[in-house]
């Protein structure tokens, strides 16, 4: 058997490539959008893609299985579990509960474990000229390391009203069955730390399910499902808003996009064009860049593994974009963004200097600053974190507006006042200063945050 783990750091999302070396054959779960990655491995060992295969509808990124499909002619086997309104709405081998799929001298049982959403499927896998015995499951959003899927997503995202108590006792029955396969099998999920998908995955990309038995919370709940479902539901991470498009797109048939596109690096007079009839800039610098000199009513989207997840907060689908970033970038933002199908990059710069336009700063202050002027009486101060971030621990007299609903909430800033920000390290008060100038609002970000607030021994409240 062959087997590959293929992670994106941007999204912290896994996929798998399986093969069986005697026959040539391979399958593919859950792929990215971005597919040479899987043709240059079947490539590089002589291998035929001639299955692919999805553990759920997803939210959190474009699925690239039918890319994959369009270039390889491989089948698409795909969850027709969990009812009419959870269907793919394109050709593909509909999967049941203990079906089985054949890859050469490899089988992958399908297992229903819906929870997370009602179709959820995972796949336990046997290398036959080995054992008899399963080796591998492959949980998708079911299993994390140290946590389970969670199920209030297709409510707070995608607007199934009613869905996240439900799902969150079909997770209880989930992971009862789950609790009767073979200690010693590999768990091999889907995501890793830093997906919204749960609230406390582990950083390592496996486990085993007698591991999980012994360290995962969602399996120390025997004969309390109300408790389960309690712990579950709570403390749940803002879902970012292009969930909704995600599950969407994943669902339906769509165009599709196989290759990695190149963009045009655009003149001075095709940006200016384009920037004076008000089209989005996205500015990919670092943060200190950023706030020394940039274009006014640029927005400061870092292009480290978060950029594409504040982009899916803050650009919409059916708008052209620009992005100020070095060329020799521009392929790995390209990537991170198709990757949640934002497909529509007008062109890119790479100086604003040459642009011969105004440009302004960003107010940044530190610690020593903040603390004087919290003593000021016309003051506005924002917390732009999340909601649990705010209970538990912020700065006494600071408001909850997360960063990633700030645009919505512009009504709520008094701009009668001086305003402060901050978050817990500087990055997303960074995001936060150029959305609110973007709205014509200056205000002050007091850069270390939460983190250098608490370090230096500051108070905190905290809200039970």
């Amino acid at each position: 058997m062959y087997f590959q783990h293929v992670y994106d750091k941007s999204l912290a999302q896994a996929s798998y490539f399986i093969g069986c070396q005697a026959k040539g054959e391979a399958i593919v779960i859950d792929a990215k959008r971005d597919i040479d990655t899987y043709l240059d491995i079947a490539k590089q060992n002589n291998m035929k893609i001639t299955h692919i295969a999805e553990t759920h509808i997803h939210a959190d990124f474009l699925s690239g299985s039918r890319e994959l499909a369009a270039i390889t002619g491989a089948k698409l086997y795909l969850s027709d579990e969990g009812g009419d309104d959870w269907q793919y709405e394109f050709d593909h081998v509909g999967l049941k509960h203990k079906d089985i799929i054949t890859i050469g001298n490899l089988t992958l049982e399908v297992l229903h474990t819906p929870g997370h959403t009602p179709e959820s499927i995972s796949f336990l896998l046997t290398d036959h000229p080995a054992t008899d015995k399963p080796v591998m499951v492959f949980t998708g959003d079911f299993v994390f390391v140290g946590d389970i899927g969670r199920p209030d997503l297709l409510e707070k995202a995608a607007g199934f009203t009613g869905t996240q108590e439900k799902g969150a006792k079909q997770m209880y029955e989930s992971i009862q069955r789950f609790t009767q396969l073979p200690e010693y099998v590999q768990v091999w999920p889907g995501h890793g730390a830093g997906s919204a998908c749960g609230k406390a995955l582990g950083a390592v990309p496996s486990t085993t399910v007698g591991y999980e038995l012994i360290r995962n919370w969602a399996f120390q709940y025997e004969n309390n499902e109300k408790g389960f479902v309690d712990y579950l539901l709570e403390g749940q991470p803002e879902p970012p808003k292009y969930f909704a498009m995600m599950k969407h797109l994943n669902k339906v048939d769509r165009p599709l996009l196989t290759e990695v596109p190149k963009h045009e690096k655009l003149s001075k007079e095709a940006f200016l064009e384009a920037f004076q009839n008000g089209m989005k800039i996205i500015d990919t610098r670092n943060k200190a860049d950023f706030a020394k000199a940039h274009l006014t009513g640029s927005i400061n989207i870092q292009g480290n593994n978060s950029f594409a997840t504040w982009c899916g907060w803050f650009l919409d689908y059916d708008e052209k974009f620009i992005l100020i970033a070095d060329e020799t970038e521009m392929n790995e933002l390209t990537r991170k963004l198709m990757r949640i199908g934002l497909d529509n990059i007008h062109g890119f710069i790479d100086d604003i200097t040459s642009l011969e336009l105004n440009s302004e700063s960003s107010e940044v202050i530190d610690v020593e600053s903040f603390k004087t002027m919290l003593n000021e009486d016309n003051i506005h101060i924002i917390d732009v974190r999340g909601e649990n971030e705010y209970k538990a621990g912020h700065i006494k007299g600071s408001e909850n507006i997360f960063v990633g609903n700030l645009q919505e909430n512009i009504g709520k800033i008094d701009k009668n006042k001086q305003i402060l920000i901050y978050c817990q390290s500087g990055d997303r008060a960074t995001i936060a200063q150029s959305i609110l100038a973007h709205n014509g609002i200056k205000v002050k970000n007091y850069s270390g945050g939460m983190k250098e607030w608490v370090e230096k021994g500051n108070e905190i409240v905290q809200l039970n």
